[in-house]
């Protein structure tokens, strides 16, 4: 079955019966992940076995294997896969190909869409479920904080919301972690339900951790060459985690390619901006993006952070100085 960004969560409750196999893709990692977490939360108590895409890629039938085995004690198991691309195709395929009914398998695809090969493969089955994600906005990430706060037990605002949407970079677990913080700082509870404001926002040392990443993001993407090294050296020095830096850029890779498909063929950036109620402290540095980015160009930048992604998850122990030759040759690439 197909579920969409909109109606996943009214469809999750019979996919849990009905379905074996989950499939999340699409440009918002975050929004994939939570629908993996929230299917996991729906199947109950289990085991939690995890492959990367890079593992089943070089020995396909070990998910299916893994998938009719029998826990020693008995429990109940999920078989969670983070892969990039159709890497776990050829595993899904036989997969699908055993007749015996195995554990559930979640799986999150990045760099992948509704298209996939692996998309395709599940799509049209009755017991595998398919879904892609879009990077949210900002409206829609505040209404996602304030469900996450009414069932924590804290009372926000809508002011509050957006402040806690923007500091997590729209990103929905970060912004879960932040809410998760204010409920032990005020001891709330569905039960015992607690108001917060700004100050208490401000008393946990809630600190925007794309603070860090956003200055080497704009570095990068605006072709600003000369400055690129001592950003790089800031990253080592800081030990900025690699990941969660090449995160911040396919976020705003990712805005950037919304913001361009709605633009067109419109010239006036600034208008157009004003008009997106862009952030008037990212203003300036998207609108120089999106002068170097549109067209072949961004899908080509898509396209080298998908495998940058891919190599930094095939030999972390390396990420660091991976992530500082990738950044540098789009550098080079924004400035020309």
């Amino acid at each position: 079955m197909k579920a969409t960004q909109k109606n996943f969560a009214s469809m999750a409750q019979r996919a849990v019966r009905e379905c074996r196999t989950f499939y999340f893709c699409g440009p918002d990692e975050a929004g994939a992940s939570d629908a993996a977490a929230r299917i996991a939360e729906l199947l109950g108590d289990a085991e939690r076995i995890e492959f990367s895409g890079a593992e089943l890629k070089r020995d396909p039938v070990r998910l299916a294997d893994e998938a009719r085995s029998v826990s020693l004690f008995g429990d109940q198991r999920q078989i969670h896969v983070r892969c990039n691309g159709d890497e776990a195709y050829d595993a899904i395929e036989a997969l699908l190909a055993s007749p015996v009914e195995g554990w559930p398998v979640l799986i999150v695809a990045t760099g992948a869409s509704d298209k996939s090969r692996l998309a395709k493969l599940l799509g049209d089955r009755g017991d595998a479920m398919v879904t892609m994600f879009h990077p949210p906005d900002l409206k829609s990430v505040a209404h996602a904080v304030r469900d996450m706060a009414d069932a924590a037990g804290v009372k926000i605002n809508g002011d509050l919301a957006d402040r806690i949407a923007r500091a997590a970079a729209l990103d929905t677990r970060m912004a879960r972690s932040e809410i998760e913080k204010l409920a032990l700082y005020l001891d709330a509870s569905p039960q015992a339900p607690r108001s917060a404001d700004a100050h208490a926002f401000d008393a946990i040392g809630a600190t925007n951790e794309d603070d860090s990443f956003m200055p080497l993001v704009n570095v990068v993407l605006g072709g600003e060459v000369g400055r690129l090294s001592g950003e790089l050296a800031r990253m080592r020095e800081t030990a900025i985690n690699p990941v969660g830096l090449l995160l911040a850029f396919e976020r705003r890779t990712a805005q950037l390619a919304q913001l361009a498909g709605r633009m067109g063929r419109r010239s006036d950036i600034g208008a157009f901006l004003d008009q997106e109620r862009v952030f008037f402290r990212d203003k300036a540095d998207i609108a120089n993006q999106l002068r170097r980015w549109r067209g072949a160009r961004l899908a080509r930048l898509v396209d080298r952070l998908v495998m940058l992604h891919r190599n930094l998850l095939a030999d972390s122990r390396n990420g660091e100085l991976l992530l500082a030759q990738g950044l540098a040759e789009i550098t080079r690439a924004a400035a020309r």
